[in-house]
């Protein structure tokens, strides 16, 4: 309740002031007479709307009456929000924000790949949300090698891992890493349901992979988060890497991952294979 009451009135705050930035002449209207402010007036807002004077009155004076998602989007119109704004007064009003699906990225600006370049030596890699691969390092490039997959038409880790035999897999622990990333992978899916693109993505891994089809099945859901993972390497042995997210600004759905070595050995064989320039791409990718 003490929330509610905080809110509302925020709530009634933030719709005056986007109602005060839209002009008639934005929404088509004449500019009328005796206007006290360039802005629409609450029943004009009304109008546009769809939705009664009376009712839009008291959702802007942050009276305690209920919104549905169907109006809320019809006065989002007419105030003309966008995104981030759309989803602050869903969650002004306390109702449940479904956000518009969008096509997952599929690439990075300079400023990103500048700021992955600027980890090197450490590994680090650009994954959106279905894991395909938008960015990477040398240090990532060298302790990854990341084919060409032609079959999907994007580098993409998951698709690399399953379709690789298992003598070939870079990751010392498969059986127990692969079924983390396609938990993590069916976290994402849920917000993409229906998607064409994730449904194609999906449905062809399934073929391509019987032990991801087994392990999709399994219905199983995480969240990103860091963990340690051995890879195999074939001049130096095992290389134990802490892998950690990092959110990206502007890119939704989208993460840095950067691996650091999580043991003193490790940082050791990472060490002396930087400084003799060594390649360590006798592992291919987590």
């Amino acid at each position: 309740m003490r929330t509610t009451q905080r809110r509302r009135p925020e709530l009634a705050s933030f719709l005056r002031s986007r109602r005060a930035r839209v002009t008639p002449a934005d929404v088509g209207m004449p500019p009328g007479l005796r206007r006290r402010t360039p802005g629409l007036r609450r029943e004009e807002v009304a109008q546009l709307s769809g939705v009664g004077v009376t009712w839009y009155t008291w959702l802007e004076q942050g009276r305690p009456i209920n919104a549905s998602a169907q109006v809320l989007d019809a006065v989002a119109r007419t105030l003309r929000l966008d995104q981030p704004e759309r989803e602050h007064l869903y969650r002004l009003a306390e109702v449940p924000f479904d956000p518009v699906p969008q096509e997952p990225t599929e690439s990075v600006g300079p400023e990103v790949q500048g700021i992955i370049d600027a980890l090197d030596p450490l590994p680090a890699v650009v994954y959106n949300s279905r894991y395909d691969i938008l960015a990477i390092n040398p240090g990532y490039r060298a302790l990854i090698t990341t084919p060409e997959i032609v079959d999907i038409g994007v580098p993409n880790a998951l698709w690399t891992l399953f379709t690789v035999s298992e003598d070939a897999c870079p990751l010392l622990y498969r059986e127990r890493e692969l079924p983390v990333m396609v938990a993590t992978l069916r976290s994402s899916y849920g917000r993409h349901v229906g998607e064409p693109a994730w449904e194609r993505f999906i449905r062809a891994l399934t073929v391509a992979s019987p032990y991801f089809a087994e392990l999709w099945a399994s219905g199983e859901v995480v969240r990103p988060g860091p963990r340690v993972k051995t890879f195999r390497h074939r001049a130096v042995g095992e290389l134990r890497m802490t892998s950690q997210s990092l959110s990206i600004d502007g890119m939704p759905e989208c993460r840095i991952v950067v691996y650091t070595p999580a043991d003193a050995e490790t940082h050791e064989k990472s060490r002396l294979l930087t400084e003799t320039g060594s390649s360590l791409s006798g592992a291919k990718e987590n």
